[in-house]
């Protein structure tokens, strides 16, 4: 052996170089690789060795490349031999016929073969500057995420993904993973999530993922693309050979190709709704580490509960506003995060201390959090029997032991809101059926801002109702609901709160985003359609310029 050259060592023994080239004559076990700048690896089968002699090459299935290789041009075979990655040297064809309907070929035997001695395992891991985009695809009723490759192997890869992204990855069914690479070249790919790192200061996780059977020619793109990640890694590092040529998979594409995004950060309709989806992206993250079996992080959570209180003190309307503004998040994040801050919102006018609405939000955040531990069926169902009713109901049970680390937070507040905010004055809530005097004030509090924040959104059985519909249900129900903090919130937030979409005597569409003194829309962000606010929202209203477009005529419900 010779010393090594781009990281291959080179094979010089016979009997090394025949041992290794009997793997290649497997079916699948061989690709032929121009050698052009955009050459790629392509099925060969090879078909026959005469050591000291020849090679005899299949390329019925690459025909079109005959001419070429018959007019002398060079290649390289590609291929694994016991757990190590092996090329030859640039080879070229001597002859070229067809024979019983196969192209066969001849080339020169290998004098000898470049060996790169690693396992498959082996992850060419990219270099600053080295930008691989990813997309990751679940089912269909998911949005797909956008990442970037952090490294490769022929088994599995890494992805630094969006936090918001977290909770996927305890997926149980493989997700589709499309590489991206500068110059337009592209792979599809099943894999299975294996391990993970949250960073909820970078609001980011990175992921580990297993390839799930890739076919023959997945292992050929997969082969060429780890080559070329490890190539273009040494030609930028700092003892680069200058000699090397940059790898055309980071060429930049084409102008007028659509960029493909790496990272991927979401459009949202206002600054604080960017600001609030990094809680949203931290409690992404906590859905998966409740299903990895793993306590809710105690500082992270009271880092983010001031994170809340603090957007709170800076523009509480803002912030308000904000909640209707999640739109891919996951529906527990959405839930979690619009109680925390109606909840907030309502206290504070009460006048409760920080410390206790500190615990309030961070409770209240996390209250639902638990149903991320049932089965997605259970959670997805539009009809629910005694048995599948209870077994929903056990949610409450499974996250209060992820609570235990969190001492820092009240017993009272976290009974009051994690336990029973879906209990009912009448007995008829859950999980134990507590009613009347046993129910205290803060629960009180938070079933009625649970319930209305519920009963406004999209649920498997429903629609989200109207807030009018809501108010007139919590109203007639006052077995179930404390009359008094149904009131208040009426009075608090109005009849048409911030965040409602209303529909004015003119036709024209706004979202609610302030109320003046008598609870009336004093801001209003124009839209062209009934769906959650994104960043392609109209003008801005208040004063002479909302009043010209008439009275609001009707609340329109939005699906979120």
């Amino acid at each position: 052996m010779t010393r090594p050259q781009e990281g291959y060592t080179r094979v010089e023994s016979p009997s090394e170089i025949e041992s290794l080239l009997e793997a290649l004559s497997e079916p699948g076990g061989a690709s032929l690789q121009l050698e052009s700048p955009d050459g790629k690896p392509l099925p060969v089968l090879v078909a026959e060795q005469q050591p000291g002699g020849h090679l005899l090459l299949d390329i019925s299935a690459i025909r079109e490349v005959a001419g070429e290789l018959g007019r002398g041009a060079a290649f390289r075979l590609l291929g694994q031999a016991r757990g190590k990655m092996l090329r030859t040297p640039p080879l070229a064809m001597s002859e070229c016929h067809e024979a019983g309907g196969r192209m066969l070929c001849t080339s020169p035997y290998p004098l000898a073969l470049e060996v790169l001695q690693r396992r498959e395992s082996f992850r060419a891991k990219l270099r600053l500057g080295m930008e691989v985009g990813a997309i990751v695809r679940g089912d269909e009723k998911e949005a797909s995420v956008q990442g970037d490759l952090k490294d490769l192997s022929l088994e599995g890869c890494q992805l630094e993904l969006p936090l918001g992204a977290a909770s996927r990855l305890a997926s149980p069914l493989p997700l589709e993973i499309e590489l991206c690479f500068p110059n337009g070249s592209r792979l599809a790919i099943r894999a299975s999530p294996r391990h993970h790192v949250v960073d909820t200061e970078r609001q980011a996780v990175r992921a580990g993922f297993q390839f799930v059977a890739p076919n023959g020619e997945q292992e050929r793109q997969l082969w060429f693309f780890v080559r070329e990640i490890e190539r273009e890694a040494a030609r930028q590092s700092n003892e680069a050979d200058v000699s090397l040529l940059p790898s055309l998979l980071f060429q930049t594409e084409p102008a007028g190709s659509p960029p493909v995004g790496r990272r991927n950060v979401q459009a949202y309709a206002t600054p604080m709704a960017r600001r609030l989806a990094r809680v949203a992206g931290y409690l992404d993250a906590q859905l998966l580490e409740l299903q990895q079996e793993r306590s809710l992080d105690a500082v992270q959570l009271s880092r983010h509960a001031d994170r809340l209180l603090a957007l709170h003190e800076e523009d509480r309307e803002g912030v308000l506003f904000a909640t209707r503004c999640m739109r891919r998040e996951p529906a527990l994040v959405r839930h979690g995060l619009a109680v925390a801050v109606h909840l907030l919102d309502l206290a504070a006018v009460g006048g409760m201390p920080r410390d206790v609405c500190k615990a309030l939000v961070a409770c209240a955040m996390v209250h639902d959090l638990g149903k991320a531990l049932l089965s997605k069926r259970l959670l997805e169902a539009t009809r629910l029997d005694a048995d599948q009713r209870a077994a929903l109901h056990v949610h409450v049970a499974l996250l209060r032991p992820r609570l235990e680390q969190c001492h820092w937070l009240a017993k009272g507040v976290v009974e009051a809101v994690v336990e029973r905010i879906n209990e009912r004055l009448d007995g008829s809530g859950y999980p134990h059926g507590l009613a009347g005097e046993r129910l205290h004030e803060l629960t009180r509090l938070a079933m009625v801002v649970d319930a209305v924040e519920a009963m406004r959104r999209d649920r498997p059985d429903r629609p989200a109702w109207r807030v009018a519909d809501v108010y007139r249900h919590l109203l007639s129900h006052p077995g179930q609901f404390d009359q008094r903090w149904v009131k208040r919130y009426i009075q608090h937030f109005g009849l048409l709160p911030i965040g409602s979409l209303v529909r004015f005597e003119g036709g024209e569409l706004g979202w609610v985003q302030g109320l003046d003194e008598r609870g009336r829309p004093a801001r209003v962000q124009l839209t062209g359609e009934a769906v959650p606010p994104g960043e392609s929202l109209g003008a801005v209203l208040s004063g002479d310029r909302l009043a010209a477009l008439g009275p609001p005529v009707a609340e329109v419900p939005v699906s979120t």
